[in-house]
């Protein structure tokens, strides 16, 4: 679930698509324009897994866990380390 599997694919896996996330935080966001920029990304390559909204709320609790981004006042946004 968290590393792909044989089962999983990496697109699928929520450090996959916790990797997707944080390339898509450039900038401080909320999480509806981070889920729309994120379907749009996924649109241009058909081939990949289709994510649900439960699954990347999963991603972003994982990168969250792991200190990766924050939650303030209404904005997602990435944190360096």
């Amino acid at each position: 679930m968290i590393l792909p599997t044989m089962h999983i694919p990496p697109d699928r896996s929520l450090i996959g698509v916790g990797g997707k996330i944080l390339s898509l935080l450039e900038e401080p966001m909320t999480v509806s324009r981070l889920w729309d920029d994120f379907r749009d990304v996924r649109s241009a390559f058909p081939t990949q897994a289709t994510i649900s909204y439960h699954w990347f709320l999963l991603s972003l609790d994982f990168l969250y866990m792991i200190g990766a981004i924050d939650f303030e006042r209404g904005l997602l946004r990435r944190l360096e380390q």
